[in-house]
């Protein structure tokens, strides 16, 4: 008696046929060769084992179809065919229509089956104890409990089996669902990590190639095609100085060495950011200033976190790429300092005016990468125009906390 997956509703399974017919074929050929189990009961004629016979057959077609339903017509069945001279081949197909109504029937059922097939064993027991006081009584016992019992909680055990390999079998697609959601979010959150650091890296570089190139071409004057060739080269070889190391932490983030060292810029770059910025900027009637207040006995001890050292890092590299864009002649202030709960503040202040164009296009995704820096932070950022001595400012303005620590996404 093993567990089958069931068959389409209203169909017997295959194996249920094949179990039918078998016990039916079995049954008939023991009646033939006059193998019985007694002799028949009550007047009734052997014949009627045949009947008991064929209606346990089709109790046995709807074991898994119909499980309680053929275990109706199983009960009056073997009652009829214990009465009749009893057929072993009746008495096995009953054990399995038991068995398959545990093991195929509704959950009241396979609980209340096994308890029934116990009251009964007891019963039946008892009685025949009661009619016929002798030892064999026990044995008589014992096989009562072997038709009713041993099937019953033989289909319990299997049941309570299969439906703990249905629990695992959905705990684990469940976890490789939430691996596969976890995965595709990682994937989702390093690709726009890597659109973030890409475009801080060469965006800054290729504005000072488009703001130059353009000088070149309309300026008459070989000395300053010459100084602008120069700013494009230099502009030039640091992008892919830069797009070189990037990749290559992509191919290989262990591959990185002392002579090689990964691109994760601090802080401290800030004054070599501001003077590369003031050199593409000089043509433009543009200066940039870098005013750090950040207190030494500060949260961070001038050493903040990484996240929060790159974040800010990037935040003044992108505002100075926007205001060689966009910015009119004057000054370019980069602000340091420590704000209420020791949170780094980065301030960017460019001069504001109405010009017929930026003198690099842009694709607005810079503003775009510093909100998401900030927004993983638990920070704070706001960029638009802010009021000046002559209301012709625009503000760049970000708040990191102190620990660094990322959001959990």
């Amino acid at each position: 008696m093993t567990a089958h997956h069931p068959a389409a509703p209203g169909r017997p399974h295959r194996l249920d046929v094949l179990l039918a017919t078998g016990g039916l074929c079995t049954g008939v050929l023991l009646w033939v060769l006059d193998l019985h189990g007694g002799p028949p009961l009550f007047g009734l004629p052997a014949s009627l084992t045949l009947v008991a016979l064929a209606v346990t057959a089709v109790a046995e077609l709807l074991r898994r179809t119909a499980p309680l339903a053929a275990l109706a017509l199983a009960v009056p069945a073997l009652a009829l065919d214990v009465c009749t001279g009893t057929l072993v081949a009746t008495v096995l197909m009953f054990t399995d229509v038991v068995y398959a109504a545990v093991l195929y029937g509704s959950p009241a059922a396979a609980r209340r089956i096994p308890v029934y097939t116990v009251l009964v064993t007891v019963l039946a027991t008892v009685t025949t104890a009661a009619a016929w006081p002798d030892p064999q009584v026990v044995l008589i016992g014992i096989g009562i409990a072997m038709v009713t019992m041993a099937p019953a909680w033989t289909g319990v055990i299997t049941r309570d089996h299969r439906d703990a390999a249905q629990t695992a079998r959905l705990r684990a697609e469940q976890t490789a669902l939430l691996a596969e959601m976890d995965r595709t979010q990682a994937i989702v959150g390093e690709r726009a990590r890597m659109a973030r650091e890409l475009h801080d890296l060469v965006a800054n570089h290729l504005s000072a190639i488009a703001i130059h190139t353009t000088a070149a071409q309309t300026i008459d004057d070989p000395s300053a095609t010459r100084a602008a060739l120069a700013v494009i080269r230099e502009n030039s070889v640091q992008g892919l100085a830069e797009m070189r190391r990037l990749i290559g932490l992509l191919r290989d983030p262990e591959a990185t060495t002392a002579e090689e060292p990964a691109a994760t810029p601090t802080l401290d770059g800030l004054e070599a950011l501001v003077e590369q910025a003031r050199a593409n900027g000089a043509a433009s009637g543009l200066t940039f200033a870098l005013d750090d207040a950040r207190r030494p006995d500060g949260p961070d001890g001038g050493k903040p976190p990484a996240p929060v050292a790159l974040a800010a890092y990037r935040i003044v590299q992108e505002s100075l790429t926007n205001a060689l864009k966009h910015a009119a002649p004057g000054e370019v202030l980069v602000r340091l300092a420590h704000g209420p709960g020791g949170a780094l503040t980065v301030a960017v202040r460019s001069p504001h005016g109405d010009r017929p164009g930026p003198r690099a296009p842009g694709s607005g995704a810079g503003l775009v990468g510093m909100r998401e820096r900030i927004a993983l932070l638990g920070g704070e950022f706001e960029a638009g125009p802010a009021g000046g001595p002559d209301g012709r400012v625009w503000l760049v303005r970000a708040a990191l906390p102190a620990t660094g620590e990322e959001e959990q996404r």
